[in-house]
């Protein structure tokens, strides 16, 4: 039986055990003893408390491993995807940081590694899609949007982060890159606000954030967006949150004691929040391309699983990593280096077998034709 190491025991990691352990021989890795325990409890997976961090502590624990999987938070990923790489250990690695992956290709190479980064949802399914078509032949336009939120709108923020909330808030800070007429752009964060309606949903607000990712680097498509989706209002918040420095990491002296405000934001927001475990909430997703004059469209909306407990975000995330690594454990995708989920995609039977692995656990991207006007 082949053995995978998942590094981070957070939400992700729920639905990565959920689906792995059923064939596979799974070790969660994590520092936090009580998260790596009710993984032991709900999935039976083996364990192991290590600080990621310190050096020499991912090659330890990834040693025994024929694949490892990134679910660290977004501070620690590029260096834990370094470390992975150096210990010649092939990866998929949901883990989403702002350094530029494709910085560790050179070593990958040279270890004879294969490393599936940004390989969740979004950036992740939205890649694969567009990879497919790219395949197929010139693109004309990409736009992706996606949102986790919680069914019951709270005020003020109605929201809930399903992952770090200091992930979410680097998500309302760092310039938003895209493309538009075959020109590089860069815009703040939460910029070009527009309204979009989903069906079942109602109204959703979409800004501009940095998901596009290597996808500026590895497609040549004249115009290309990625906007995150929230309830009215909330961008608003968070933009009179950023604007007045409470996101701002450079500290401040309180009497005598420096502090950044986004330390005291960030504690302060986990309080809000948070997504309690039987919370009902939903992931949708649409991802537009244009190719040939026509408009396909790929849509997704997902809500939590009573049944298993895990969340929307955690299965369309989760399950996508995992459906990945299936793909490349079955041998369907050698290829070495950074290997993106654009690049899966050029293999038509690697996109298909993922497609179907999603569908297997309940994760049912609609795709349709539209009627442009």
């Amino acid at each position: 039986m082949k053995k995978i190491s998942i590094l981070g025991a957070g939400r992700m990691s729920h639905a990565m055990a959920f689906d792995l352990s059923r064939d596979f021989r799974v070790t969660l890795v994590d520092r936090d003893e009580e998260a790596l325990e009710l993984l032991k409890e709900k999935y039976g997976v083996e364990t192991e408390k290590a600080d990621l961090l310190r050096e020499g502590e991912v090659a330890r624990v990834t040693a025994g491993a024929d694949l490892v999987i990134g679910a660290v938070p977004g501070f620690m990923a590029h260096q834990t995807l370094g470390a992975v790489i150096a210990s010649g250990k092939n990866m998929v690695d949901i883990s989403f940081g702002p350094e530029d992956p494709f910085e560790w290709d050179g070593l990958a190479r040279e270890k004879n590694v294969t490393a599936i980064v940004d390989a969740g949802v979004a950036p992740g399914m939205s890649n694969l899609f567009l990879g497919r078509h790219a395949a197929m032949g010139p693109v004309q336009s990409f736009a992706c949007y996606v949102g986790g939120l919680p069914v019951e709108r709270k005020w003020p923020f109605e929201y809930k982060a399903p992952f770090s909330p200091v992930d979410v808030i680097e998500e309302y800070t760092r310039p938003a890159r895209y493309r538009k007429g075959g020109k590089p752009v860069v815009m703040p964060a939460l910029s070009e606000p527009e309204r979009i309606d989903f069906e079942a949903i109602g109204s959703l607000e979409a800004f501009n954030t940095d998901g596009l990712r290597t996808l500026l680097r590895t497609m040549e498509v004249p115009d290309m967006v990625e906007k995150t989706l929230r309830y009215p209002g909330h961008r608003a918040l968070m933009e009179a949150f950023r604007e007045t420095g409470l996101f701002s990491e450079e500290k401040i002296e309180i009497k005598g004691t420096p502090i950044s405000p986004l330390e005291v934001t960030a504690a302060k927001l986990l309080e809000h929040w948070k997504l309690e475990e039987d919370e009902a909430e939903f992931t949708v997703m649409r991802v537009d391309i244009r190719q040939e004059g026509r408009l396909r469209r790929y849509q997704l909306l997902d809500f939590r699983d009573p049944e298993s407990g895990l969340s929307s975000m955690a299965r369309s995330t989760g399950f996508a990593a995992t459906a990945m690594a299936r793909a490349f454990l079955a041998g369907l995708f050698e290829e070495k280096g950074i290997r993106p989920p654009e690049f899966l995609a050029a293999n038509e039977a690697a996109f298909e077998f993922i497609m179907k692995h999603l569908k297997s656990l309940g994760v049912e991207w609609l795709s349709f034709d539209v009627q442009q006007g």
